[in-house]
């Protein structure tokens, strides 16, 4: 997928030119750094309550000039939640990444009114990780976040040698202890939580929600 293609080399680049090599966990203060590349203003201390009590992140675009990105602050001051800390950075990021220039295309088009001049994209709870397809903006964001932290390639080699050891092919089900398994290996090598590794795992077809028939290597 593009996405994946297009993340993966942002990421890649950055920890070669600031880190000197591309390892894994992507650390929250790199990707604060990135994200801080990309926009005019990251501030981790907003209160969003104004927009309900659901919602956990912002970003702001505006016609001709850089995106702002907001998170509530309660992500970024309590411990326990530094893994959905990470994924909201990351999922702003792909908000900027992706629709930002899509934005000011259609503006400089003339698709848009002026009155439109200004985009705010409000980041719910529940539309973080695995929003709808049918929500696209939010769906593609969240897809990118999951390629920011757990790129494809990153991903792939760190599985395979396990995939050979239990000698079977996925996806697995999500509850069989394969799968258990692997969301535990990447949650521990990329700093996620277990439903981000789920996530990521269901759409690099790694796992499935859905019934496995039996193969002939099964």
């Amino acid at each position: 997928m593009e996405i994946d293609r297009e993340s993966e080399a942002l990421t890649a680049a950055f920890l070669l030119k600031h880190r000197g090599k591309i390892a894994y966990p992507l650390a929250t203060e790199d990707l604060c750094l990135l994200i801080e590349q990309h926009v005019m203003h990251l501030d981790v201390y907003s209160d969003l309550s104004a927009d309900g009590t659901d919602v956990e992140g912002v970003t702001r675009i505006h016609i001709g000039k850089s995106p702002i990105i907001e998170i509530t602050e309660s992500l970024s001051t309590e411990d326990r939640r530094a893994n959905r800390y990470r994924t909201t950075l990351a999922h702003e990021l792909g908000h900027v990444r992706l629709h930002d220039r899509l934005f000011q295309s259609h503006f400089s088009s003339g698709d848009l009114l002026p009155a439109a001049a200004e985009l705010r994209i409000v980041c719910k709870r529940d539309g973080i990780l695995d929003a709808p397809v049918t929500d696209w903006m939010e769906w593609q964001a969240g897809y990118a976040s999951g390629a920011y932290l757990m790129p494809r390639t990153a991903l792939r080699d760190l599985l395979r040698p396990r995939l050979d050891a239990i000698a079977a092919l996925p996806p697995f089900h999500v509850t069989d202890a394969a799968a258990t398994s692997l969301m535990d290996v990447v949650m521990r090598t990329f700093q996620v939580s277990r439903d981000a590794a789920r996530v990521r795992l269901l759409q690099l077809r790694y796992l499935t929600a859905r019934p496995v028939e039996p193969t002939l290597f099964g």
